[in-house]
């Protein structure tokens, strides 16, 4: 049953609400328009769920912010909002579709640094101009391990909405709920300078559990291929 009865992010609540209402709407006009409302009601609150994941707690490992897939490995400056300097830094980015869990995590243990907001345009999150023009929010992070890291929100096609429910100067372990999107996105994890993304573009990734990235490791940088 668990598998089943997912626990709602409380943010989707209203949402869920909304849809209920116009499902009931909908049925009192026409029946066959009221059942279509049930159904999207029911992937309304499918969307929002928030299931419980098991975080790997080893010091060094980045963990995947988002449920998704990889659609970009590569070296990218960071937000120049976030004032991490000029000089690119390894990145992974995960695409999330509507199926997806929405529900973003921390990548690692440690403080968040600094918080910023821009507001942008709405391009497909799968295109690598939208980590440059689409509305995001970036945080960066000092970790416990003595590195800084950044992670970024950023809004797609359907996305309207980012939301993120922590502050500067809070406390967070890896795997810790920090935000989500609504309602199709991407999240972008810039790594330390030298850290090697074990992940390859195409591979899916669960929020709070798949390892991104090992900082101990001198392991080069893994490639992957469709079988």
């Amino acid at each position: 049953m668990k598998t089943i009865l997912v626990p709602i992010n409380k943010a989707g609540w209203p949402f869920i609400a909304l849809f209920g209402v116009i499902a009931i709407a909908l049925g009192y006009y026409a029946e066959p328009l009221g059942w279509i409302g049930v159904v999207l009601t029911l992937w309304c609150a499918y969307f929002f769920r928030d299931p419980d994941r098991v975080t790997p707690s080893r010091a060094g490992l980045v963990i995947a912010p988002a449920d998704g897939r990889v659609c970009l490995v590569d070296e990218a400056v960071p937000p120049a909002e976030l004032e991490m300097g000029i000089e690119p830094r390894p990145r992974v980015c995960i695409f999330m579709n509507v199926f997806n869990v929405h529900v973003n995590r921390a990548p690692m243990d440690g403080t968040i640094a600094k918080i910023a907001y821009r507001p942008g345009k709405f391009f497909n999150a799968e295109l690598d101009k939208a980590s440059e023009f689409n509305e995001r929010m970036s945080l960066s992070m000092d970790t416990a391990s003595g590195h800084s890291i950044a992670f970024v929100q950023i809004a797609g096609l359907v996305a309207r909405r980012i939301l993120c429910q922590v502050k500067e100067g809070d406390q967070m372990q890896a795997g810790q709920r920090f935000g989500l999107i609504r309602f199709g996105s991407r999240v972008d994890v810039y790594l330390p300078k030298g850290g090697k993304s074990m992940l390859s573009v195409g591979q899916l990734t669960t929020a709070g559990e798949t390892v991104v990235a090992d900082l101990t490791s001198d392991e080069a940088q893994r490639d992957g291929e469709v079988r």
